[in-house]
């Protein structure tokens, strides 16, 4: 069980850290905070950081840096128009693969333990 649930973390951070980031520009830090938030994720700096960078790299998230009074500067993160548009195509997958599976636990029987 402990591997499907890695799996499934590593397939959905990338889903995850552009839905977090579609309620607006934040910066790294406040955005990690948030993931480690959720339990079930169970989402670190050592795996959010990285997907942004790969995120930035594919022009999915937009990086600007922003001078902070508590210290060195802020990196302050948002969607770009790419990153929108695979957040709605992510968004769609995901309803269907509800569906799919709402679909298939809906028209399993249960065992009866007679066979």
């Amino acid at each position: 069980m402990d591997q499907w649930v890695t799996q499934l973390r590593k397939g959905l951070v990338e889903f995850c850290l552009l839905r977090a980031l579609s309620g607006g520009r934040t910066y790294g830090y406040g955005l990690a905070r948030r993931l480690r938030g959720l339990q079930a994720l169970a989402f670190t700096e050592s795996t959010v950081y990285p997907a942004l960078a790969r995120l930035a790299e594919e022009q999915l998230v937009a990086v600007t840096e922003r001078s902070s009074s508590q210290g060195p500067p802020r990196r302050y993160l948002s969607l770009t128009a790419k990153g929108k548009k695979r957040l709605a195509q992510m968004d769609t997958y995901w309803r269907e693969v509800g569906r799919d599976l709402q679909s298939l636990q809906e028209t399993l029987l249960p065992e009866d333990g007679n066979g």
